[in-house]
């Protein structure tokens, strides 16, 4: 307990060399917190940006030849057959054009064909109106479902648009749905919510493509991705006999690299962090050498009044975790502050992790402790009649 008092009495007494020494443990541990809650915030925010594109989701493309094909009847039955594994099948089809209605003409409109399960893969709802139906698969009929600012651009509101005729290629369709608003931020034109879905079946008929070539299916379960690629690319093989007419790709692989390329990234970032709190443990027990040799007459003093060695040394120990513990602190404060402000303006969510405090705070009075040990062996291994000479 003495050598904890006199310990606080040597900080307080010496509050410039004792800041010194702490600014070093500062800046690394408030380094530490925000690398691992700033890489933390932005793994997160990718997470979700691929989860709204459907993790779930694997794309597939055929190529279909005279004698080998694949058209949308085979691919549902191969789903039919494996409902374990998949969920949600629509085949897909781009239509180049422009959308209009009266006068007005919309050329950053997204418009596709696609199946009657398209709205769940994406997780959307609706506004106003009915979403495809089989039957429009089924009768190619000339029917559209709006995106929101589509909607809205064109009529004023989803209700409004329900039961209008628009045109794209000159072809007329009849909106008998709107989905419901995605982007709270803004609308417009080619945002998210600027699209028209008409049937798969006809778009291809408009577009003359005869069978689909692209297609989505959605898995159970995304830890099954893999599996389900695999069992696509054999029934493929199987028909084609060249898996040169066919890709497959599942969108968690895009997630997965993503996450191996930002794990590369954070131990760059720990390695940076862990180098500049390693000087600053260096910093710690340079200024604690400094402080032995300034104090060589007063441990000589201490030591000729009966203080031994183990008192001598825990007191020097005392002061440098102490000092680190107080860096500490500070800068887990400061570490937390900067993390909420940055990641501000980033414009991700970015918060302190609990485990990088925890990780942080430990590691800061493990260096007292460890580069506070030399020189507290030092004070507690000097001669007291060599002590007592020096000036």
């Amino acid at each position: 307990m003495e050598s904890f008092k006199m310990a606080l009495r040597s900080i307080a007494g010496n509050k410039m060399r004792s800041f010194l020494t702490m600014l070093g443990i500062i800046i690394g541990v408030a380094s530490v917190i925000m690398l691992v809650s700033i890489v933390t915030g932005y793994m997160n925010s990718m997470m979700e940006s691929f989860s709204d594109m459907g993790v779930d989701q694997i794309n597939v493309t055929v190529t279909n030849t005279a004698s080998r094909t694949v058209d949308t009847d085979d691919f549902y039955e191969f789903l039919d057959e494996n409902p374990e594994t998949f969920a949600y099948l629509t085949p897909t089809a781009t239509v180049n054009g422009r959308l209009k209605y009266g006068n007005d003409t919309m050329s950053g409109t997204s418009i596709g064909g696609y199946s009657e399960d398209y709205l769940t893969i994406k997780g959307y709802d609706m506004e106003a109106g009915r979403n495809l139906s089989y039957s429009d698969m089924a009768g190619e009929k000339r029917v559209a479902v709006m995106g929101y600012y589509t909607a809205w651009y064109m009529f004023g509101s989803a209700e409004e648009a329900i039961g209008e005729k628009i045109r794209i290629n000159g072809n007329v369709f009849y909106v008998v749905g709107v989905v419901e608003r995605q982007d709270e931020d803004s609308l417009d034109e080619g945002g998210t919510d600027d699209f028209v879905w008409i049937p798969y079946s006809t778009a291809g008929k408009i577009a003359r493509t005869g069978f689909m070539s692209s297609y989505i299916i959605t898995v159970r379960d995304v830890n099954d991705a893999d599996a389900a690629v695999t069992k696509i690319e054999d029934y493929l093989y199987s028909v084609f006999k060249d898996d040169d007419l066919y890709s497959v790709y599942a969108n968690s692989e895009m997630l997965d690299q993503m996450n191996e390329m930002i794990g590369q990234l954070s131990m760059m970032l720990g390695g940076i962090a862990g180098i500049s709190l390693l000087v600053a443990g260096v910093g710690v027990m340079n200024i604690m050498l400094v402080s032995v040799t300034e104090r060589t007459r007063e441990i000589g003093i201490r030591k000729a009044l009966g203080a031994r060695r183990g008192v001598i040394m825990t007191q020097f120990v005392i002061e440098a975790a102490v000092t680190s513990t107080m860096g500490g602190i500070l800068g887990i404060i400061m570490g937390s502050v900067m993390t909420v402000l940055i990641g501000t303006a980033i414009g991700i969510t970015c918060t302190p992790t609990f485990g990088a405090v925890l990780l942080s705070f430990g590691v800061s009075v493990g260096i007292g402790l460890i580069f506070g040990y030399m020189p507290a062996n030092r004070a507690a291994k000097l001669n007291p009649i060599d002590a007592l000479r020096s000036e």
